[in-house]
Order: C-alpha cells, then structure tokens, then sequence
C-alpha cells in the first residue's frame, strides 16, 4: 500500500512543516508531501545517529535542513549542514546524510530532463 501524500496536487493547501515532522527513536521517518508525474516533495525527520548510506539518484534534488544539523556528503566530501541551510545535488552524483544530532529536512526531487540542452531554455540565470 502506498503512502498518500499530505498534498492533493489539484488542490491548495497550508502545512506547517513542524507539525508535520515525526521523529522515530533509533529511526528516520519520510513522508511524502507532494508527488506529481514530474516531482516529488519529502519531509524527513532523522533522530541523533540515523543515516542513509551512499546512493545516487536520477533526479535533481534539493535539500533545506530545516531543524537541528547532519553531515551530508557529496562525491565523496563531507560538509556540516544546519537549520536554514540548502543544498543542491545534481543526478547521479553520489551522496550520502548521517545525523549529528536529531534533525529534519525537506528533499525536493525533479525529474532530470530528457533534452542535453535543459540548462539553457532562454532563461536568464
């Protein structure tokens, strides 16, 4: 059975990501708070020594920590992140979080795009 998300994509809704945010003792808690056929938008709440151990991904994703503070690496370097802080990694770079202490983050992932050229849609940056 799959976890509905906290948002229905067709309809508006207020959420307050403190409320929402589930501790587990000894664990890590996820809950999807928006998924969409281009998206997805996950809280995660990690209790004091908790990790995820290396992995890639296919998607773009962005981190915002939003509680407390963790260890995050990226290709292989480690970098102290804390409340308020982002951060981006790109597809298929490999990365890997462990908890210093309790802490929550909200994981945004996009869908990596099929055209080579995606950086450059007459935007400016």
């Amino acid at each position: 059975m799959s976890e509905q998300p906290l948002i229905d994509a067709s309809r508006e809704k207020i959420l307050s990501l403190a409320k929402e945010t589930q501790y587990a003792p000894n664990g890590i808690v996820s809950r999807t708070m928006l998924k969409t056929p281009y998206g997805r938008v996950v809280l995660f709440g990690f209790a004091e020594g908790q990790e995820l151990t290396e992995h890639t991904s296919p998607h773009h994703a962005l981190i915002q920590i939003l509680e407390g503070e963790c260890d995050f690496a990226t290709a292989g370097q480690w970098h102290r992140l804390k409340a308020v802080d982002v951060l981006y990694v790109p597809p298929n770079l490999p990365h890997a979080v462990r908890a210093t202490r309790q802490f929550s983050m909200l994981l945004t992932l996009f869908k990596a795009s099929e055209n080579k050229d995606s950086t450059t849609s007459g935007h400016p940056a």
